[in-house]
């Protein structure tokens, strides 16, 4: 069955509502088919296609949904008139719904008492919410205005009966949420007739679902699926209000369309490219105009020249990579922390037992592990993204599950993944480094758990690199000199066996990396065609730092690196890349953590070019020439 959802409009009028008046045109209707199911004598199949509406109508509905905004401000209390309300809701009581069930219903909220209540339970439900938040996101949140319940002449609040059309309701077996979609459906033809008629509309989610409906007094079995504050406004603002903030970004309609396969991402019309190589063409060499202007502000700051050292060097970077001097302030930053288990693990490179991997996951999630406190130190969000570990991480907030295997091959006997899998991961990459930048994030950290995953960055290091392995490979968790000789001797066969080079850097990478290695190649690239700088942690960011400059050189412009790890190979990893590592402390954890240490410096760098008072603007007399 695959036709469920079916118009009001295609139907009389609901019982004890006259909608004639409203009625859709049928100048346009189809003409009934042949009994056959063929055409008539000389009528074509295309001649009795339903020919598009007039240009204007087309126009208007285009306007419509370009134009239509949540809005939380600038509401007038001008009351809405009873006709323009009665032809809002009847666009939304016509909306399609899954076999014709019409599981919605419209409670209007004029009463000031009533809604003064609903808005104290808003006000809760939003202060823990930011009590919830890490500080760069917190401080965004701070000068939102969410909700307009008291500063609106009406509250419409939209209800699901996941009950109504009866047990037999055609397209609800297999999926009971059908019922809600359907109301979803009525709440954008409420929004757009709307936005047709002048009026603004702002969605309210900052509810307890349970507290809602006791204080509406609705029965039991309904839900609420949407609770919203409609009014005149004094202008619809030019995008979207989160848009504006900073809270977030319009994600371009090619990331969303998709053909056949999930990832063949195009536009109707438009030619066919790989995710990966779209990517690699968008990114684009820094602005050396912001660049030299911020090279110029530095001058004139209250300051010797160059007494900040790597910091003004890093501010400079800032103002090419955003194309402004000064530049922004990167905040908020987010921690996306490439999760995978590794099959040359069962060569006994590793004393801790494989399951910590999921256990670190978790802990990382928990907020409880030495990563998730320097990040909530420093105000940045934490996400783990499950590219390959071997258990099923449960359902939680933060954790992104791109699962391409339950951990990689053993890269000894056969390449640790195929090229397909490869593929797929770094396009994984690339994915989480949109959905983190769409999401407001001006700041991306890298991190990386998995059991053994030391072992297959210094396969990368050395076939990138041509470094031998005795020179790139350390002691990863700290392992004893007998064990350190035999995972020496590992890398140096899984490079030699497959034959990884530079000269092939995804063959490489399948041949000898991780899941999360592949995932951490696509984030890097991700955020350089996007232009948002990117702090490195230690090895294993670095290794597939190597694959990505490999693939588009231009890229490191936009990449720092955090520190320098005690793992060898992290020296001759930043000195192809041309990266100076902004700390030197000795660590080697890994999971993100030097990355984190290191953002407080990027994000200082920026506000020092902001903020800083200038020679003429403080009256501070200069050196002589």
């Amino acid at each position: 069955m695959t036709t469920t959802h079916e118009s009001a409009t295609e139907n009389t009028a609901p019982l004890g509502d006259d909608t004639t008046s409203h009625a859709p045109s049928r100048a346009h209707s189809t003409p009934p088919p042949h009994p056959t199911g063929q055409p008539q004598t000389g009528q074509s199949a295309t001649s009795r296609v339903t020919p598009p509406m007039p240009d204007g109508v087309r126009e208007g509905l285009a306007d419509v949904v370009a134009n239509r905004r949540d809005i939380r401000s600038g509401f007038t209390m001008d009351p809405i008139d009873d006709e323009v309300l009665l032809r809002v809701l009847s666009a939304a009581h016509q909306a399609p719904s899954v076999g014709f069930s019409q599981p919605w219903d419209f409670v209007l909220l004029h009463d000031l008492d009533v809604r003064t209540r609903v808005q104290a339970l808003a006000a809760a439900q939003r202060e823990a919410f930011a009590a919830s938040l890490p500080g760069g996101r917190a401080r965004s949140f701070d000068g939102l205005k969410v909700e307009a319940i008291l500063s609106t002449p009406l509250n419409i609040v939209v209800t699901c009966d996941p009950t109504r059309g009866g047990p037999y309701t055609l397209g609800r077996h297999a999926d009971p949420r059908m019922a809600p979609f359907s109301v979803a459906c009525a709440v954008e033809n409420l929004w757009l007739a709307a936005r047709a008629e002048g009026l603004g509309i702002g969605w309210v989610s900052f509810f307890d679902p349970d507290e809602l409906r006791a204080e509406l007094g609705l029965p039991a079995h309904l839900d609420v699926v949407a609770f919203l504050c409609i009014g005149h406004v004094e202008t619809f603002p030019p995008a979207p209000e989160l848009a504006l903030s900073g809270w977030a970004r319009r994600r371009p309609l090619g990331w969303a369309v998709h053909h056949d396969t999930w990832g063949e991402r195009r536009l109707p019309g438009g030619e066919p490219m790989s995710l990966v190589e779209e990517t690699i063409a968008a990114i684009a060499p820094v602005d050396e105009e912001a660049r030299a202007a911020a090279l110029g502000r530095q001058g004139l700051l209250t300051k010797p020249a160059g007494s900040l050292g790597e910091l003004e060097d890093i501010s400079v970077r800032l103002a090419g990579i955003t194309g402004q001097c000064p530049p922004p302030v990167p905040e908020p930053a987010a921690l996306a922390v490439f999760a995978g288990d590794h099959g040359v693990y069962d060569q006994g490179v590793t004393p801790w037992p494989q399951e910590v991997t999921m256990q670190m996951v978790l802990n990382v999630l928990a907020g409880g592990a030495m990563t998730s406190v320097l990040a909530r130190g420093i105000g940045a969000e934490v996400a783990v993204v499950d590219m390959g570990v071997k258990g099923d991480v449960p359902e939680q907030p933060g954790l992104m599950v791109r699962k391409i295997a339950r951990g990689t091959a053993d890269m000894t006997q056969t390449p640790a993944m195929t090229a397909e899998q490869c593929t797929h991961a770094v396009e994984a990459g690339i994915d989480v480094a949109r959905d983190l930048v769409a999401q407001g994030n001006r700041l991306l950290l890298t991190g990386d758990l998995g059991l053994a995953n030391t072992t297959p960055s210094a396969a990368l290091v050395a076939a990138m690199t041509g470094r031998p392995a005795a020179e790139v490979t350390g002691r990863g968790t700290g392992i004893d000199d007998a064990m350190l000789a035999h995972k020496t001797e590992v890398v140096a066969r899984a490079v030699q066996t497959h034959g990884a080079s530079a000269d092939d850097p995804l063959g490489a990478l399948a041949a000898v990396g991780g899941f999360e290695h592949a995932g951490l190649v696509g984030f890097l690239l991700g955020a350089a065609a996007l232009r948002t700088p990117v702090i490195l942690d230690g090895v294993i960011a670095l290794s597939a730092a190597l694959v990505a400059d490999a693939l588009a050189p231009t890229a490191r412009q936009y990449w720092f690196a955090g520190h320098h790890s005690a793992e060898p190979a992290c020296r001759y990893a930043t000195e192809k890349l041309g990266l100076r590592p902004l700390l030197d402390l000795g660590m080697r954890l890994g999971e993100g953590s030097g990355a984190v240490c290191a953002a407080p410096l990027v994000q200082g760098a920026a506000r020092v070019l902001a903020e800083g008072a200038t020679f003429e603007s403080a009256g501070v007399s200069e050196r002589d020439e």
